[in-house]
C-alpha cells in the first residue's frame, strides 16, 4: 500500500473547487495512467464531479488541448477551435446518434 505520511487530508476538486477529504475524492491523472505513480502529482475530483465525467477512452485529448492552447484563449474562441478541429479530424457528430 502507498504511504500516506506525505499526503494531505483534504484536496480541492479541480472541477467545482470544493475542498473534500482525500478519502472522499477520486484521483485524476491527465495522462490517463493513474497506475504508473512514479514522479507524479495527481489532481482530484469530488465523487459527484467524477461521476459526471465521461469515462470513455481519451487517447490524444490532452495533446489536442495543448495544440489548441486550452486555457490561453477565451472560452468562445477555444470552443470554436476545438469543434472545428474535432470535426476536421473525426467528422461531424450528429445529435441523437446512438
Amino acid at each position: 500500500m502507498w504511504s500516506s505520511r506525505n499526503r494531505t487530508e483534504t484536496v480541492t476538486c479541480l472541477a467545482c473547487g470544493v475542498d473534500v477529504a482525500r478519502s472522499d475524492a477520486r484521483e485524476y491523472d491527465k495522462h490517463g495512467d493513474r497506475w504508473d505513480r512514479d514522479d507524479k502529482t495527481f489532481e482530484h475530483l469530488c465523487k459527484s464531479c467524477h461521476g459526471d465525467l465521461c469515462h470513455q477512452p481519451r487517447d490524444g485529448l490532452e495533446d489536442l488541448l495543448v495544440d489548441l492552447e486550452a486555457g490561453e484563449a477565451d472560452q468562445v474562441t477555444f470552443l470554436g477551435r476545438y469543434l472545428s478541429t474535432v470535426e476536421e479530424r473525426y467528422g461531424r457528430l450528429e445529435e441523437g446518434q446512438d
